[in-house]
């Protein structure tokens, strides 16, 4: 997993819009895509998740939307990824009227290289899978802060209050 201080990979993904950007401008590129560079000179919460429409995943989301108003008073944007397919980002807030950028990594190479992919453990069976994690990046572009192993109650706010602190 990358560390605070490292620079932060830079990435390219098919992503959503969620509700209303209008205050960032539309830094989805025309072909459907987000890069982390399109938010050069500003914070971003970089959060892993392991899938849409699980309990733990949706309440994660619905904590990052409802702070997304704060979060972008303290001039940071939230960006959840995992391999879920754009398809079922969509219909994911769609159906929790999420308003955070949602990204796809259907190909596992962003998640590799945050170091989220995996092998992890459950009811005796190992398996590979995403660490749910997130990552603080400060405006320089570097990693501020990495949460790894994200316990999801009260984590939000807890983000939040770091990235109040980068300003």
């Amino acid at each position: 997993m990358i560390e605070t201080g490292e620079k932060a990979p830079e990435f390219t993904l098919p992503a959503t819009g969620g509700k209303s950007f209008e205050t960032l401008g539309n830094p989805i590129t025309e072909d459907g895509n987000l890069t982390l560079s399109a938010f050069a000179g500003r914070p971003v919460v970089l959060y892993f998740y392991p899938k849409d429409n699980t309990p733990g995943c949706t309440t994660e989301a619905l904590d990052f939307t409802r702070l997304a108003p704060d979060f972008a008073e303290a001039g940071a944007v939230v960006i959840g990824i995992s391999k879920d397919s754009l398809k079922k980002h969509e219909n994911f807030c769609a159906k929790h009227d999420l308003g955070i950028y949602l990204a796809s990594d259907d190909g596992g190479e962003t998640c590799e290289s945050y170091g989220v992919w995996a092998e992890k453990s459950m009811y005796g069976k190992t398996f590979w899978g995403i660490v749910r994690a997130t990552f603080l990046i400060g405006a320089d572009g570097k990693v501020a802060k990495v949460w790894p192993k994200v316990k999801v109650k009260g984590h939000a706010e807890e983000v939040l209050e770091a990235a109040r602190d980068l300003g």
